[in-house]
C-alpha cells in the first residue's frame, strides 16, 4: 500500500465532514449573522479587532496548529503502528476535536468574547470557574515549557552534523519572519494597502527570509546546553513582549503570514503523499522498535493529542479568536474548519514516519527532524534540494511553535487578570511575568530518567501535556453541554464526546501518576514534577466535574 490511499481517505473524510456536519452546527448552536459580534461592538484597536475570515482563519490555525499534531502522531506511529493513529486522527477531528473548537468559539462569542473559565462562572458557579481557571493556567504552563524547549533545541548549532547543521539558519529565518510580520501589521494599520497587494509583497519577502536564513546563520558559541539555555531565555522574553503587544502589530499579521507557510507545507505534504507514490514501510499495527508499546488504551489518544482534539484550542478560540470574529457564522470556517486542517497536518506528520522501516536510524531522531526530513523527501520529486526542503520544513515547525507560544503567554495573562482583578498595563505586565516565571525556572533544571541519563525537557512533560490537554477539552465540552441544554438545544452533540474524553484522559493521568504514588507509599519518593502535577490535575478535574454535576442536578437533562 502506498501513501496515496492513506492520505486520500482522511482528506476526503474531512472535506465531507465540513459540509455535511460542520455547517449543521451553525443553526444547531443558534448562531445568527444579524447579531453583532463582540469584536464589532467592542472594537478597541487592541484586543477587540474584527478580522476578515481568511485573515482570522490563518491566525487561528497558526495559533492552534503547534507541535502537538506533528510530534504526537510521529511518536504514536513508532509505538503502535500507523493504522490506529490514522483512524483516531480522522474520527477524533471530525466528531470530537472540530465540535470542541466550534463550541468553545460559539460559547465565548455568545457571552461577550469572555474566556471559557469566565463564562463557566455564570453557567456553573464561581467555584467551578476558579477550578477551571486554575486547570487552564497549569495547562498553559505545560504548553510554554514544552514548546520553548522544542524551539530552542531546533535553533542550536551542532557543528558535528556538518552540512546538516540547519539550526542557526532556521533561527535567522524565524527572526526575519517575525520582523516581517510586525512590518506588515504597521502597513495594515497605517495605510490603506489592499489585502491582495500586501500579500503579493510580503509572501515573497517571507520566502526570501527562508532563503536568506542559512546564508546568515545565527549561532551562539559554546556547548549545545549553553546555547539552548540562551535561546530559552530569549524565547521566553519574546513571549512576554508578544503577550503585551497589540494584536494588530504582531498576532494578526504573524498568523496571516504563518498561514502561508503552513499552507505551503500542506502542498508539500499532499504532493508527496499523492504523487510521490512512496511505499509504506512502517507496520500497520505493531511497534517499529519491536519493544512492547505502552497500553494502547488510553495512551494512544493522549499521545496523538492535538492531532485529534486539543483543549488548548478552546483557550485560543475563547481567548483571542472570539475577540476577532466579525460574523457569528464564521465560527464554522474558523473553528470547525481550523481543526480539520490540523487533522490534515497530523496525517502528513504521520506519513513522515510511515515511510520509515522498523530499525531505521531516523526513528531515533526527534519529531522535528523526522518531520523536516520527511517533508524534504516529499519535495525532492518537485526539484527542490533536500537541504532547502529541510530548512523550509524546520521553519514551518518553528512557525507552529512560535505562534502557539505567544498565544499561550497572552492567554495565561488573561486568566490571571480575570481571576486576580489585575487592571491596566501594570496588571497585564504582572500577570505576564507570573505566567512566564515558572517555565523560566523549569528550563534551568536538569532532568534525568531512572538510570540517570539526561532527558530533554519536552520529553519529561509530554505525557502529562497530552493528557491534561485533552482533559481540558473534556471539561470544556461538559460546560458547553450544560449551556446547550439551557438553551433548549441538542446537548448530546458535545455531551457524548465529553464522556469519552473524560474516561480516556483521567485513565491516562492515573497511569502517569501511579509510579510517583507508589514511590510515596514505599518511602522512596524523589522529585517528580510530572507525577505530582498529574495528581493535582486529577483533583482539579474531579472537583470541576463535581461542580458540573451539581449544576446538572439543578436541571433535568432529558434522554437522548
Amino acid at each position: 500500500m502506498s501513501l496515496f490511499w492513506a492520505a486520500l481517505i482522511p482528506a476526503a473524510a474531512f472535506l465531507a465532514a465540513f459540509f455535511l456536519y460542520g455547517r449543521r452546527l451553525v443553526p444547531l448552536f443558534g448562531l445568527d449573522d444579524s447579531r453583532p459580534t463582540p469584536a464589532v461592538r467592542l472594537d478597541d484597536g487592541e484586543d477587540f479587532v474584527p478580522a476578515r475570515a481568511p485573515v482570522l482563519l490563518g491566525q487561528h490555525f497558526a495559533a492552534i496548529a503547534a507541535v502537538g499534531p506533528i510530534a504526537g502522531p510521529i511518536i504514536a506511529g513508532a509505538q503502535y503502528g500507523w493504522l490506529p493513529g490514522l483512524f483516531w486522527i480522522t474520527a477524533g477531528a471530525v466528531f470530537i476535536g472540530g465540535v470542541h473548537d466550534f463550541a468553545a468559539l460559539a460559547l465565548s462569542v455568545r457571552h461577550g468574547a469572555r474566556s471559557i473559565g469566565s463564562v463557566f462562572g455564570e453557567l456553573l458557579g464561581a467555584r467551578a470557574s476558579r477550578i477551571f481557571s486554575a486547570f487552564i493556567w497549569l495547562s498553559l504552563l505545560y504548553v510554554i515549557v514544552v514548546f520553548t524547549d522544542l524551539t530552542s533545541s531546533a535553533f542550536v548549532s551542532r557543528p558535528e552534523s556538518g552540512a546538516a547543521d540547519f539550526g542557526p539558519g532556521v533561527a535567522t529565518s524565524s527572526l526575519l519572519y517575525l520582523g516581517l510580520a510586525m512590518v506588515l501589521g504597521l502597513v495594515w494599520r497605517k495605510t490603506k494597502t489592499p489585502l491582495w497587494l500586501s500579500t503579493a509583497i510580503f509572501v515573497p519577502l517571507m520566502l526570501a527570509a527562508v532563503w536568506l536564513g542559512p546564508r546568515m546563520p545565527l549561532a551562539f558559541p559554546g556547548p549545545v546546553e549553553t546555547q539552548q539555555k540562551l535561546w530559552d531565555v530569549l524565547i521566553l522574553a519574546y513571549c512576554c513582549a508578544a503577550s503585551l503587544l497589540p494584536m494588530w502589530l504582531l498576532l494578526q499579521p504573524r498568523g496571516y503570514l504563518g498561514g502561508f507557510i503552513l499552507y505551503a507545507t500542506f502542498a508539500a505534504g499532499v504532493a508527496g503523499l499523492l504523487f510521490g507514490r512512496a511505499p509504506i514501510a512502517l507496520p500497520a499495527a505493531a511497534p517499529a522498535s519491536g519493544a512492547p508499546p505502552p497500553p494502547l488504551f488510553p495512551l494512544l489518544f493522549t499521545t496523538i493529542a492535538c492531532g485529534a482534539c486539543s483543549g488548548f484550542h478552546g483557550l485560543v478560540a475563547s481567548g483571542t479568536t472570539s475577540k476577532q470574529l466579525a460574523k457569528e457564522s464564521d465560527a464554522c470556517v474558523v473553528g470547525y474548519g481550523g481543526m480539520l486542517l490540523e487533522g490534515l497536518v497530523a496525517v502528513i506528520a504521520l506519513a513522515t514516519v510511515m515511510v520509515l522501516a522498523p530499525g531505521s536510524p531516523a526513528l531515533g531522531l526527534g519529531p522535528d527532524e523526522v518531520y523536516a526530513r520527511g517533508l524534504a523527501h516529499f519535495l525532492e520529486p518537485l526539484g527542490i534540494p533536500f537541504a532547502a526542503g529541510v530548512v523550509f520544513s524546520k521553519l514551518a515547525f518553528a512557525t507552529f511553535i512560535y505562534d502557539t507560544l505567544d498565544v499561550a503567554a497572552r492567554l495565561g495573562r488573561y486568566v490571571l487578570q480575570e481571576n486576580l482583578g489585575l487592571q491596566g498595563r501594570r496588571g497585564a505586565l504582572t500577570a505576564t511575568l507570573a505566567t512566564v516565571a515558572v517555565p523560566l525556572a523549569a528550563v534551568f533544571m536538569t532532568w534525568t530518567d531512572a538510570s540517570g541519563r539526561s532527558l530533554p525537557l519536552w520529553k519529561v512533560f509530554w505525557p502529562a501535556f497530552g493528557a491534561s490537554n485533552q482533559l481540558l477539552a473534556a471539561m470544556t465540552l461538559c460546560g458547553v453541554s450544560v449551556w446547550l441544554y439551557r438553551e433548549g438545544r441538542s446537548w448530546w452533540v458535545t455531551g457524548i464526546p465529553a464522556v469519552f474524553l473524560c474516561a480516556v484522559t483521567l485513565a491516562s493521568l492515573c497511569l502517569i501518576a501511579r509510579p510517583w504514588l507508589l514511590s510515596l507509599s514505599s518511602g522512596t519518593a524523589r522529585l517528580d514534577p510530572v507525577g505530582a502535577t498529574a495528581v493535582l490535575l486529577i483533583a482539579l478535574a474531579l472537583s470541576f466535574l463535581a461542580e458540573t454535576a451539581r449544576a446538572i442536578r439543578r436541571e433535568t437533562i432529558p434522554p437522548l
